[in-house]
């Protein structure tokens, strides 16, 4: 059965600041024989959306009740006999409910969940919306959660986001769609784990505690994420150094944490004893990733997952100005950059899924800008799609509203409840039905014809 997946993480901030606050470059493997790309076929034309009827949803977050059994087993209350694989291979291609409730910042001053929930530019969410994302045929969502927003004493998590969070993630598996919760960025907080381990473990441990109890009962269709793209820390090992100083001392810590996390989860007792879990990798990079000194935690159900980001090149999925490590792009797809896509997207899946870990692409994507080609930005987001999909990894794609203006999302509108460019829908529903057999990505299949930016 074709389910949703609600990921709660960090933020993803001003035009794609997606993962984290590092905004580092990614490093390029070996250079190797690039893959010639054929002749670009005609693009096809997109049609333009018909606006759904709006539908308006009470805002109810004050109490949400305990459910009886029967009403979570129909919410995907189950722990269903299936390999982390085989979940990953049923969640196809997902989406994340990004820049809402992972919103955090002191400026906010906010006093309820709907201040910070819309103080980026997103509207309250509603279950239309989250209907949206299944009608569009994702099956899985994504929603990065900053829980120190109205926090309590001794980490102690808002009952009010709690409530939000549950009731955002019910909508989600009521649609039929797998969910994935995290902690996201958060603020930063992370950065503290070097100094101050005991109080920042501390405050790691309290927020999953909770969030473990709280969500004990749901089913298989939900799942926990450890991290954002906070774990490895740049204090404790420069990459750019030049030197292996430090090195394993901050992956030794990035493995501790996701250790702690499987722990801790493996005896909170309902369903998280086999609860799927993501363990996010060394930054989410895929390079440092892939090093041996990152390790899998030890799990006595064998239900994790590795999750990595991919915004690779940063020039182009970023920048809106050249930068001194990075010049700013406006096109891709050039067989230079397939070559580029494979070789990461192969070092991945040598890795992982040939020694039996499934793998999550837990956020890509790029900015849309008058300074990037419309049909450049379709390009590179349905190659990255093919790549992750055809190897057996499952792609949750970075999406956010941009601006005041609901509409004005970067691939999905959350004011129409639709995709953007209903030709980039299309091109997804082809991609989830390649067989997964792991080939290599030499052209987009068919090119997507730009949307207006003004959508």
């Amino acid at each position: 059965m074709k389910k949703a997946i609600l990921v709660i993480t960090g933020v993803f901030f001003v035009a794609l600041a997606s993962c984290g606050t590092n905004g580092t470059e990614y490093e390029t493997p070996p250079e190797e024989p690039p893959v010639e790309a054929p002749a670009e076929p005609e693009p096809i034309q997109p049609l333009e959306p018909e606006a759904p009827e709006k539908i308006e949803i009470a805002y109810e977050i004050d109490y949400v009740p305990r459910l009886a059994p029967a009403t979570l087993y129909e919410l995907g209350g189950t722990m269903r006999d299936m390999t982390s694989t085989e979940i990953v291979h049923d969640m196809g291609i997902g989406i994340n409910l990004g820049n809402t409730l992972e919103a955090t910042g002191a400026w906010i001053n906010g006093t309820t969940v709907r201040d910070y929930e819309t103080a980026w530019g997103s509207p309250v969410i509603t279950e239309p919306l989250i209907r949206g994302y299944a009608d569009a045929g994702f099956g899985a969502v994504r929603i990065p959660v900053a829980w120190s927003n109205l926090m309590g004493e001794d980490y102690t998590i808002s009952p009010e986001l709690l409530n939000r969070v549950e009731e955002v993630t019910r909508w989600v598996l009521l649609n039929d769609m797998y969910a994935v919760i995290n902690i996201h960025w958060d603020g930063g907080w992370w950065d503290t784990f070097p100094t101050e381990p005991d109080a920042t473990m501390r405050r790691f441990t309290r927020f999953w505690d909770q969030i473990a109890e709280r969500f004990a009962d749901y089913g298989d269709m939900l799942l926990f994420e450890s991290a954002n793209e906070e774990l490895g820390w740049h204090s404790l090992w420069n990459p750019w150094g030049g030197t292996d100083e430090g090195k394993q001392e901050s992956y030794d810590l990035v493995n501790l944490i996701n250790q702690t996390f499987v722990d801790l989860v493996r005896a909170s007792g309902g369903n998280n004893s086999e609860r799927h879990l993501l363990i996010a990798g060394y930054h989410t990079d895929f390079t440092w990733t892939v090093d041996p000194l990152f390790l899998m935690p030890n799990d006595p159900a064998n239900r994790v997952i590795a999750k990595v980001h991919y915004y690779t090149p940063f020039g182009f999925t970023h920048l809106e100005a050249d930068e001194p490590w990075a010049a700013m792009r406006m096109d891709w797809g050039s067989d230079e950059d397939f070559a580029e896509l494979n070789r990461y997207f192969d070092m991945v899946e040598h890795r992982f899924i040939d020694n039996g870990v499934p793998v999550i692409i837990g956020e890509f994507g790029s900015i849309r800008s008058e300074r990037r080609y419309e049909g450049a930005v379709y390009r590179y987001i349905a190659a990255v799609t093919e790549a992750a999909f055809t190897r057996g990894m499952a792609p949750i794609l970075w999406c956010i509203t941009l601006g005041e203006r609901p509409e004005r999302g970067l691939f999905f509108s959350r004011a129409t409840y639709t995709m953007i460019n209903p030709d980039l829908e299309a091109r997804f529903r082809e991609i989830e039905q390649m067989p997964r057999t792991g080939a290599v990505v030499t052209a987009p299949g068919r090119e997507i014809a730009p949307s207006p930016l003004a959508n």
